[in-house]
């Protein structure tokens, strides 16, 4: 009886449910299609060895942070339909029903909605996760040689797990509220209607400016200061200090802005009299100044998830395509090995900080070392599984290399770089791009490099070597972006070098970025190297700074197994005499980088989307059952205005209206933040590289807006539901 009972009502009630299913559904369909992931990589290939089991693991645990978003907007969901039928749950007990029974009705209707949602969400969960393999593939850039239908046992299990939670909870809360709320409350709770209060405009008014004036100087302060991502270390916590209280600015902001948005709203229509008392709009007015003090706090949060969740999506996806498209000219060769110097400062560090004892054995660097002859030869190759480690020789697999060494734009025991892109904007009268200043980077300063070196590496690409005589240089940069730009811009106008106190003048027009990758990198390795004269660098005495190994393989050689083969490889500490002048740095191989930059632009695209798409729709969702929540509310009102005469279109429209301003205004809002944000990440990208965000952002545009869009559609078909039933109701108190 129960049950039919239970059942009876979820159908009669099944709008005041749709929200609720709807976003439950959706929530299951995302958590199961998302957590198949470890399915999807195997179906599409790719054979990265644990690839799937981290990203897995990533996607499980913020499943569980997810499901906690969305058990929070069940509840908020829960409530507004409790609210609907407490005159319902009344009158069951009226009729002498016990609050036991009413309990259990209540149990059944939640498991009944709880099961629809969730066999529903598995099935579109499925059907999503088989097309999001061939999304899959083409993130990581394989090809699906044998697809077939899959199901996973670990996202079912997972989202099962999720589920329950959120029906426990939900089921104590109705219950608790059950059996708390007195009879007399049940059955008057469709009189009793929310207090609505109504600001003085004025200081609504006043408080709307204070949001204004602390968005805008906070706009101001990030555009001008930028992130804290490049600065100095000295200067590292400071910026911090900044950037913290340019967060608190724009949050505080945000929150006064819909604080005091209706007083703004009242007086702005009502100082344009033919809008303000044409049709329906002083009442509309007047509602959503109403409704507005009410929710102010949760436009707000809202406002600020959409812009997390708009600039983490666009941001995080366009740069990972920015890498990308740069791989090639980031890794120009099999496989490359970096040695790093020992200078003053290092060797101070070590004696303070570390182990002086260490220290003993280093040695100020004043000569680069032949790497390639250290590699020669046999070496200890030790993996995991053979302590002993085998015999390898990089002769073996090696063919066309270069060593291109780097110095610092000052002498042995010298300080301060003599070469900085700061002294080179100043000379063109320009500003140093934002990422740059009072960054690491340009503290530095460009490196130095010899000619014969860098010829040799063009013509390893295939280039024609380029004259730089005794009194010239050349820029180069494998970046990109604005650094590249500056640099060129400074040899075409001419303007000259100063280097050990030898003036040089501009070889070429142009900087040289297809050729000046250095080593193999995810993001470049060259920020800026000047090439000089062979003869002039011998007469400098600069200090080393590193020195890179470039190898080609041998032709026709397999590279999987080139790559095997020095997998290992462990080199010993070079000594000098007996002193270590530097140490080994990063060994990098070209295969590999491909395939990290692969599996990382597919963990940042999975995360963002999956992030932004849950957030998005918690916002949608929890703004719809407001709006839902407010018609409900005010269907008395609806009813007296078609008493009084007015058309039902006209009440509809303003139903529109009210519901377009709630939805429109926080999403306003966040765009506002995200377009200065990614204006300011642009930048600092840019630098290294083009950025471009139109393609990202028009996905993540599309993406976002068919959710919030069809929530807004849900929502006003539902309103217009409800009021179309309040009016055709007679009118009784």
């Amino acid at each position: 009886m129960l049950c039919k009972l239970a059942w009876g009502n979820v159908r009669r009630a099944g709008r005041d449910y749709l929200v609720y299913l709807l976003t439950l559904t959706l929530g299951v369909t995302v958590f199961y299609a998302f957590n198949t992931i470890s399915m999807q990589v195997d179906i599409a290939g790719i054979d990265e060895k644990g690839l799937a089991q981290v990203m897995g693991s990533m996607l499980g645990y913020l499943t569980y942070f997810l499901a906690g978003v969305m058990a929070f907007l069940m509840v908020y969901a829960n409530n507004f339909i409790m609210k609907r039928r407490k005159k319902e749950f009344g009158l069951y007990q009226v009729l002498g029903m016990g609050r036991g029974r009413v309990a259990t009705i209540m149990a059944l209707e939640t498991v009944i909605v709880s099961v629809v949602a969730f066999v529903a969400g598995i099935v579109l969960g499925v059907g999503l996760s088989q097309l999001m393999t061939f999304f899959t593939a083409s993130l990581f850039k394989t090809q699906i040689a044998n697809f077939h239908f899959f199901f996973s046992a670990h996202a079912f299990n997972l989202t099962l797990a999720c589920m329950l939670v959120m029906f426990v909870l939900t089921l104590l809360l109705n219950l608790r509220a059950v059996r708390r709320t007195k009879l007399i409350e049940l059955m008057g709770a469709e009189r009793r209607n929310e207090s609505i209060k109504t600001r003085n405009p004025w200081i609504a008014i006043a408080i709307f400016a204070v949001g204004v004036v602390l968005v805008g100087v906070a706009y101001y302060r990030l555009l001008r200061d930028g992130f804290p991502l490049t600065a100095t270390d000295s200067k590292l916590q400071e910026a911090m200090n900044q950037f913290g209280i340019t967060t608190a600015m724009v949050t505080v902001g945000t929150f006064a802005l819909f604080l005091g948005l209706s007083g703004m709203l009242i007086k702005l229509l009502q100082s344009l009299r033919g809008v303000y008392w044409r049709g329906l709009n002083m009442f509309t007015v007047r509602q959503l100044a109403a409704k507005v003090n009410t929710v102010c706090f949760s436009m707000g949060v809202i406002a600020m998830i959409l812009f997390l969740a708009i600039t983490s999506v666009t941001c995080g996806m366009s740069i990972a395509n920015v890498m990308n498209e740069n791989l090639e000219r980031y890794n120009p060769v099999d496989v490359s090995q970096t040695y790093v110097y020992y200078t003053p400062e290092t060797l101070d560090y070590y004696k303070e900080y570390v182990n002086p004892s260490e220290a003993d054995r280093m040695v100020l660097a004043d000569a680069t070392v032949d790497l390639y002859a250290a590699w020669h030869g046999e070496r200890k190759s030790a993996d995991n599984n053979d302590e002993t480690g085998k015999k390898v020789n990089i002769a073996d697999v090696a063919g066309e290399h270069v060593q291109i060494d780097s110095y610092l734009s000052y002498p042995l025991g010298g300080s301060g770089p003599s070469v900085v892109a700061g002294e080179m904007c100043k000379a063109m009268g320009e500003k140093l791009p934002k990422a740059l200043e009072g960054s690491n980077a340009d503290a530095m300063g460009l490196y130095v490099t010899p000619a014969s070196q860098y010829n040799k590496l063009r013509q390893m690409m295939g280039e024609e070597p380029v004259s730089i005589g005794r009194d010239q240089y050349l820029l180069t940069c494998d970046m990109g972006g604005e650094l590249g730009d500056l640099y060129t811009k400074y040899m075409a106008g001419g303007h000259t070098l100063t280097l050990g106190g030898h003036e040089l003048k501009p070889a070429t027009d142009k900087s040289d970025e297809d050729t000046a990758a250095i080593a193999n990198s995810a993001m470049g390795s060259n920020p800026g190297t000047v090439v000089v004269a062979d003869e002039l660098l011998s007469q400098l005495n600069l200090q080393p700074y590193s020195s890179n190994l470039l190898v080609n393989y041998k032709q026709g050689m397999d590279t999987t197994e080139a790559d095997e083969s020095i997998k290992y490889t462990l080199l010993d500490n070079l000594l000098v005499d007996g002193k270590e002048p530097g140490s080994w740095g990063v060994f990098i191989k070209r295969s590999e980088m491909y395939t990290q930059a692969a599996q990382m632009n597919g963990m940042i695209s999975y995360l963002a989307i999956y992030i932004g798409f849950v957030l998005v729709v918690a916002c949608a969702a929890i703004l719809s059952i407001q709006q839902i929540s407010n018609v409900a509310d005010g269907s008395r009102s609806y009813r007296v205005l078609a008493q009084i005469g007015c058309d039902d279109r006209q009440i509809r429209h303003s139903v529109m209206a009210q519901q377009a301003v709630f939805f429109l205004f926080p999403l306003a809002v966040g765009l506002a933040h995200s377009f200065v944000a990614l204006k300011v990440i642009i930048e600092l990208v840019s630098v290294f590289g083009d950025m471009s965000i139109a393609g990202t952002a028009g996905l993540t545009c599309a993406i976002f807006l068919a959710a919030y869009g069809g929530y807004f559609l849900v929502t006003y078909l539902m309103s217009a539901g409800m009021v179309q039933a309040a009016i055709a109701t007679r009118y009784s108190e």
